[in-house]
């Protein structure tokens, strides 16, 4: 896996991480793009579009449009790959314990 690819199953990871974190596993691709920075992922909106366009079609969640802005929706696929209980391609494996 070259640099590129594996800065973008990290960026998944992230994404899916965050979601998880939500009550109602919802956020908008300005607080994911937001979140992504705190990991050291600087990336513009459309990259995070792009991941996040990606994850949903890995069956990890659902985008909904609002206006002009993305919102995303952690489905049990994606919940299920941050808890360990099974794994997605294109996103790395979360560590044991976090």
């Amino acid at each position: 896996m070259d640099f590129t690819e594996h800065t973008a199953q990290d960026v998944r990871l992230i994404i899916l991480k965050a979601l998880a974190q939500e009550n109602d596993h919802r956020l908008n691709e300005t607080i994911l793009t937001h979140v992504l920075g705190t990991f050291g992922h600087t990336k513009a909106k459309d990259y995070v579009r792009t991941q996040m366009r990606k994850l949903e079609e890995l069956g990890a969640l659902r985008l909904i449009e609002a206006g002009s802005v993305l919102i995303a929706e952690l489905k049990q696929p994606g919940l299920d790959h941050v808890e360990r209980r099974s794994f997605l391609d294109g996103v790395l494996k979360p560590s044991i314990g976090g």
